[in-house]
């Protein structure tokens, strides 16, 4: 599968003063496949070490040799040994899987960064976002550099399930026209595959294959099931129930047509002093995006955040299985968005965005009279207001009520719907399935310039 993290691996690959890398993202997204497969088209050899504990509480039998010395030469040379191969700097990828059971390697790093730099340590790990938030005080702050790795985008699925050609036609877009129509069916038939699949790649990999939907959900569920296995093995028994509760609790919470996080749906009489480290381990595990509540548009968006926030699935595939949903379901619209209208399509959206942007987006409310925005989105020194809607009829009051109390700030609104690529005034729509590319094509009108160019 083309993935394209790939092309941010060789950018640090080839830079001459690259520090060790650690390559964050949940279980299962493909990132210990993702070193080997950049190890092995960019190096002569990949030395590859699970530091993954054998059992709880019992280390790997690589940890000893970082916990006996600091001195990165000595770590290769014995890592060599144990592996039979030579790692040469230069011309060896080292791999450190699972990094987060082994906190001298996370120490190593620094030693690396100072003592050996021109020698490419990639590290990968599931749950490691929760190892590093625990860090007692030893993590190499400044000696590394981190990369975020999630699901397969929609334009990776469709590189991975026949559909390049059209991926590239969408890449070059650059004039706000309605697409034709012959390639607006064969990407809305493509979304809707990609809504009941997901991007997980074992899941991606079993339906370009050819296996069935009973397939597809099988592996869905199996994932499902070794999520609900860390909250056991990582969490704790005093922490299992709640993760379990505040993960199975988010279909309901996305499908309120208010999508503010609801602590009572996690249990009944619950609050937030009882969860609130639930669901930011989940966070930190990176199975869940939370968007937090805004009160304006002025940059820096996060000096308006306030308490509330709403919560997110990592992947659709994962979010329809976790609801009960059947793969059938996304072919009968009317069916799945008279229970879930927009859920799926927002769930969607915010993830093609934080791919795109280096702030994480937050939403706004106004009570009286009643509206909200889905996204506030930074982009340059832009703060954008985006509405995401499930089908083609829109009718966008909340962004047009937002640009009347806010006009200076809002030069440009972005509606992300099933409705054709078209611009009116100062609305821009952006079909669901250009979703990957809607802040190229929003820089490139906010700029004056053509989408492709505006980036660059």
């Amino acid at each position: 599968m083309q993935r394209d993290i790939m092309e941010n691996l060789e950018e640090w690959g080839a830079s001459t003063r690259h520090k060790p890398l650690i390559l964050k993202g949940a279980r299962q997204v493909g990132k210990t496949w993702a070193l080997r497969e950049f190890g092995a088209k960019s190096f002569d050899n990949v030395a590859y070490v699970s530091l993954e504990n054998i059992a709880p509480g019992i280390p790997s039998e690589y940890a000893q040799l970082f916990e006996r010395t600091h001195d990165p030469r000595r770590i290769m040379r014995n890592l060599g040994l144990a592996l039979g191969c030579d790692i040469e700097p230069g011309r060896t990828l080292l791999v450190l899987d699972e990094i987060q059971d082994c906190p001298a390697a996370l120490g190593a790093l620094k030693y690396f960064a100072e003592e050996l730099p021109e020698q490419h340590v990639a590290c990968a790990g599931s749950l490691l976002g929760v190892a590093l938030a625990r860090d007692d005080g030893s993590f190499p702050v400044g000696k590394v550099t981190f990369r975020q790795m999630g699901p397969m985008s929609f334009s990776e699925f469709l590189r991975a399930t026949g559909g390049s050609g059209l991926d590239e036609f969408c890449s070059e877009i650059s004039d706000y026209e309605p697409l034709p129509a012959v390639f607006v069916s064969q990407l809305e038939e493509r979304l809707q595959a990609y809504f009941a699949v997901g991007g997980m790649p074992e899941v991606v990999r079993t339906y370009a294959e050819g296996g069935g939907w009973g397939e597809v959900d099988r592996v869905l569920s199996d994932l499902l099931d070794s999520y609900e296995r860390d909250f056991a093995k990582h969490g704790g028994a005093t922490m299992y129930a709640k993760l379990s509760q505040v993960w199975r609790s988010l279909p309901a919470q996305l499908a309120r047509e208010n999508k503010k996080f609801v602590w009572g749906i996690v249990r009944d009489g619950a609050r937030a002093r009882e969860y609130e480290d639930a669901v930011l381990w989940l966070e930190q595990a990176g199975l869940l995006h939370r968007v937090m509540y805004s009160s304006g548009p002025a940059i820096p968006l996060s000096v308006h955040d306030g308490g509330a926030f709403k919560a997110y699935c990592l992947d659709g595939g994962l979010l329809r299985r976790l609801a009960g949903l059947g793969p059938e379901s996304f072919g009968r619209k009317e069916q799945l968005y008279s229970q879930f209208r927009g859920a799926f399509a927002e769930n969607y959206a915010l993830c093609a965005l934080l791919r795109q942007l280096d702030v994480a987006p937050r939403y706004w409310t106004n009570d009286k009279p009643r509206h909200e925005v889905d996204f506030l989105v930074q982009a340059g020194d832009m703060v954008m207001p985006i509405e995401v809607k499930s089908g083609e009829v829109v009718k966008s009051a909340s962004l047009r009520y937002y640009a009347r109390k806010y006009p200076s700030e809002t030069p440009l609104k972005l509606r992300l719907s099933l409705r054709n690529l078209t611009l009116d005034d100062d609305m821009l729509n952006v079909p669901l399935y250009l979703a990957d590319h809607a802040i190229r094509l929003a820089k490139g009108l906010a700029r004056g310039e053509s989408a492709t160019t505006a980036l660059s």
